[in-house]
């Protein structure tokens, strides 16, 4: 730790005004003296909580072999359940050659399933608990910060103390500094996003994007890719962009494919900035891109070119998408992200099939998102996993490509109703006012569809669908605040996407409690060199405490 000397000696209630809107500050920062005692309080708890890590990981470094090369997945939102769905889906989709018995007459295939992702073969799964100083639902700030730098702050606050007056060194910044490793941050949404921002920016508020990325080129870090810069010229677009003061201080800025592939490690310092950007200027959702795109595997093995050298280097990757596509309660896009993730996981598994003993690799999330379960109550004991594959675009790209023209257009319901069959397979019922029994036989109430836009919606749906349909066009675009019950419907989201995902999910027997964050532990998978210590239940902030022990630094 080391104190912050910038201007970050703000009163408690001015700097816990300015947390991100994914979590508020306590309420007890109004009055002085409980903010005071409330932060002197964690400052003791986090204290004792460091002395003790630092023991234990005292222990696991002595005798370790240091790793050279260390790479650090994070998947935003990704916990168990949308590791498991993503497996579940991919193992119903291989289900030829699969077991059949005959059972009254009739032959039943027997469901099998296996570990098909390259993280779930790893040698060694632990578990991390996620809480921060705010919540037991924390953000994505303060829980990169618990993984970054090993101690607990507010949501929404990135690598400061809970009373403002420190800032955090991170894992990145240290490898950096003591062993002169060359630093890569990858993701597939912005790069001043929150969890890029935990490994070299130190904020009072997350939302601080254009100072968050003045910290970005002043890390000095060697490879930068993903998204693009959100506010590159200050909130009031008043500021010098953030482009041109990275190449004025050294950094090659590229925009295009064709330039990311002509990359080579003499390039120098380097920031990749996705062709096709796409919602809030993020990489697109895995399933929106285009033959012969770029996905995250490929900046992730362009990242691996780019560093590789003799001393060392520290790759810091996140799937943020994931998150993205959770808050907006869209589990085939999870999925497709999911996988996504995985494949750029597998690339760091190729680097180190040539490199055993020199090589880390760890595979964890921040926290859930969603509240997503594998299970839906009108489907019983049922899932049906492979609905999923009629859905042919994102939430977002439905989004802008369609639902905004519906809206400009006022598209009448049975035209969209057309779209909806075409993109997502749901098609209205075989007749207007058609009912059944919630306890009819699930598998009956909700057939497996055939991918070809036959999967019919019970009545109940079709009317949940038509309801969305018309609260969509009639809302402006410019609502803030929601009634509650269009809150717990739709979210923040435009209702009849929300509805037509939420539609597909529940008849696939799959559902989201949420539109947030929850309190589900994380993963934590390792191969390579010190894999056995992140092995058990812990906090996340012993990530940090195991990584730094087995590099060396302090």
């Amino acid at each position: 730790m080391k104190t912050r000397t910038k201007a970050l000696l703000l009163t408690s209630a001015v700097s816990l005004s300015m947390l991100g809107s994914a979590c508020s500050a306590p309420a007890s920062t109004a009055a002085s003296t409980d903010a005071q005692t409330q932060a002197q309080t964690q400052e003791t708890v986090q204290d004792a909580s460091a002395q003790v890590s630092a023991n234990e990981t005292e222990v696991v470094a002595e005798g370790q072999q240091t790793p050279k090369y260390v790479f650090l997945f994070i998947g935003d939102g990704m916990s168990y359940p949308q590791i498991q769905l993503t497996n579940y889906f991919v193992s119903a989709n291989n289900q030829d050659g699969a077991q059949t018995v005959n059972v009254d007459g009739e032959d039943q295939t027997v469901l099998s399933s296996q570990n098909n992702l390259t993280m779930m073969q790893f040698p060694v799964a632990g578990s991390a608990q996620t809480y921060d100083s705010t919540s037991f639902a924390p953000d994505s700030a303060s829980t990169a910060t618990s993984i970054a730098t090993g101690y607990k702050t507010w949501s929404g606050s990135i690598n400061v103390s809970t009373d403002f007056s420190q800032e955090y060194e991170t894992i990145a910044e240290k490898l950096k500094a003591q062993k002169d490793y060359k630093i890569g941050v990858v993701t597939s949404v912005n790069l001043n996003h929150a969890t890029p921002a935990a490994f070299y920016a130190h904020q009072a508020s997350r939302n601080s994007y254009y100072e968050i990325g003045l910290e970005l080129i002043e890390s000095n870090f060697d490879y930068f890719a993903g998204g693009g810069l959100l506010s590159p010229t200050g909130s009031e677009e008043d500021q010098t962009d953030l482009y041109q003061l990275a190449e004025e201080a050294g950094y090659t800025v590229v925009r295009t494919q064709a330039e990311a592939e002509a990359l080579t490690a003499d390039t120098g310092k380097t920031i990749v900035i996705e062709e096709h950007l796409a919602d809030s200027d993020s990489m697109p959702y895995a399933m929106d891109l285009e033959e012969g795109q770029w996905g995250l595997a490929d900046y992730v093995e362009k990242g691996i070119e780019m560093l590789d050298n003799d001393n060392g280097f520290f790759m810091m990757v996140e799937g943020g998408k994931i998150d993205w596509a959770c808050h907006a309660n869209d589990a085939a896009a999870t999925i497709s992200d999911t996988i996504a993730f995985d494949n750029a996981v597998a690339k760091a598994v190729e680097f180190y099939e040539e490199h055993p003993d020199e090589t880390l690799i760890l595979v964890t999330g921040d926290h859930e998102t969603g509240g997503l379960t594998i299970g839906y109550a009108g489907t019983d004991y049922d899932t049906f996993l492979t609905n999923f594959n009629n859905q042919k675009l994102s939430f977002a790209k439905f989004d802008s490509d369609y639902v905004s023209g519906y809206k400009e257009n006022k598209t009448d319901f049975e035209t969209v109703m057309q779209d909806v069959t075409e993109l997502f397979g749901l098609a209205a019922p075989a007749e207007e006012g058609a009912s059944t029994t919630q306890q009819k036989d699930s598998a009956d109430m909700h057939p497996e569809s055939n991918n070809d836009g036959t999967l019919e919606m019970t009545q109940y749906e079709y009317d949940l669908l038509r309801e969305a349909y018309d609260t969509t066009m009639s809302r402006t675009g410019e609502e803030e605040e929601f009634a509650q019950d269009e809150y717990i419907k739709y979210g923040s989201y435009e209702p009849l996407t929300v509805t037509i995902t939420h539609i597909l999910n529940n008849k696939s027997g799959i559902n989201f409690g949420s539109y947030a964050h929850t309190g589900l532990p994380v993963e934590v998978f390792a191969q390579g060199v010190g894999q056995d210590n992140f092995s058990g239940y812990y906090d996340n902030t012993d990530i940090y405490n195991k990584l730094a022990a087995l590099t060396g630094v302090e």
